[in-house]
């Protein structure tokens, strides 16, 4: 049964509080810059029940989805964040509506993006869903990463040139790693294709290389079939240091606050972007308040 009585919806999970403050703030984000789409919490049964309550009393639309996991175990010691990814692929399933586009809790929407809404998929063909780049540049120089996550390598990296020609329309989706950030997905949801991605799920031998949980199993299984995205659309706060030539802050659509720390957990901070976060929930909780939600969060 559908959270919302329309076809199209933005969508974001939620399985413990941690991200909850991300979450909220999120929200806000979409209703400040106009969206027309609701935004609908994917939530586990592993949420907390202060959780639940903070998203009900702010009317925010819910819908309970199983906690989706590798029909074997994969080791993710040093990322334990991947764990809850998997369970990122379940909107490919909710085929009661005709566009499901998955945010991760950690962003913030700068600029109105519903366009993206209305943006050509097509299931059969080169454009399964649409994403934008991963950064695999590693610029935190973290050990456990793969060794070819170097700029070379990257996407990004291709369009120093042709920084305005790429605002909204990324490298091609096989370039260099070919791989697919899993925080902003635009996807059509079919049985068909959700059973592909379970098929998938249940291979351990696959699943074995996948160092990036979701997007390992969608840039593989959809290799070259993805319709790329420029970054303004998921602009990860780690490019604008690494990715100078290509990153404009008045272009930005949509901000990513990959790896730690969240803004949220410190409101002193290395990363520029993090203060818009703190402006968003600032305007946020005085909103709040103003109509008698004061509950901490």
């Amino acid at each position: 049964m559908a959270a919302v009585d329309t076809p199209k919806v933005w969508a974001t999970l939620l399985t413990n509080t941690k991200y909850l403050p991300g979450l909220l703030a999120l929200n806000f984000s979409l209703r400040s810059v106009g969206s027309r789409y609701p935004l609908i919490v994917l939530y586990t049964d592993s949420l907390e029940p202060e959780g639940r309550e903070a998203l009900k009393l702010r009317n925010i639309p819910t819908k309970r989805v199983e906690y989706l996991l590798p029909s074997v175990h994969k080791d993710y010691g040093n990322d334990v964040r991947f764990y809850d990814c998997w369970t990122k692929l379940q909107p490919f399933s909710l085929v009661e509506y005709e566009r499901v586009i998955i945010l991760d809790s950690d962003m913030i929407v700068r600029k109105n993006m519903d366009e993206l809404m209305d943006l050509a998929l097509d299931i059969k063909g080169d454009r399964v869903f649409a994403a934008s780049h991963a950064c695999v540049c590693n610029p935190s120089q973290k050990a456990h990463y793969p060794k070819d996550w170097i700029p070379s390598n990257c996407a990004y990296t291709s369009q120093n040139s042709t920084p305005k020609k790429n605002l909204e329309i990324g490298a091609p989706s096989a370039f260099g790693l070919g791989m697919c950030n899993g925080g902003l997905l635009v996807i059509q949801p079919s049985q068909e294709l959700y059973d592909q991605i379970i098929k998938v799920l249940n291979s351990p031998d696959v699943i074995a290389n996948y160092d990036f949980a979701d997007q390992s199993l969608l840039s593989d299984t959809f290799h070259g079939r993805w319709a790329p995205l420029g970054y303004i659309y998921n602009a990860l706060k780690t490019m604008r240091s690494c990715h100078p030539e290509i990153w404009d802050d008045d272009e930005v659509k949509n901000v990513h606050y990959i790896l730690s720390p969240k803004p949220w957990e410190n409101r002193e901070s290395e990363y520029f972007t993090h203060k818009w976060w703190w402006e968003c929930n600032d305007a946020r909780v005085a909103k709040e308040k103003e109509v008698g939600i004061s509950d901490g969060w």
